[in-house]
């Protein structure tokens, strides 16, 4: 991931609301789970589509060097891509 797609991926992630939400993303309902830990050094979203298979899933680390994104078990791609598409609903 570039430097650009990094910071429009970072600002549409802090955008996000903590706690629980739902949101549509091409075209699909999600129930999104939007958690912190480790006093913020850490933190965890997690979708599943409602009425489907959909899913994602990905850590964000706060390092000293850096944010690290950490998909969980799928591509970075996806959940980039997820989280830039990514319109609350409720």
């Amino acid at each position: 991931m570039t430097g650009t797609e990094l910071q429009a991926f970072l600002a549409a992630f802090n955008a996000l609301p903590l706690g629980a939400f739902t949101g549509v993303a091409d075209g699909r309902k999600y129930a999104v789970v939007r958690r912190n830990l480790a006093a913020g050094k850490a933190q965890k979203l997690a979708a599943r589509e409602l009425g489907g298979s959909g899913y994602i899933s990905l850590n964000l680390y706060r390092l000293a060097a850096g944010p690290r994104l950490k998909p969980c078990e799928m591509p970075e791609e996806k959940v980039v891509r997820f989280v830039l598409a990514l319109k609350l609903t409720g």
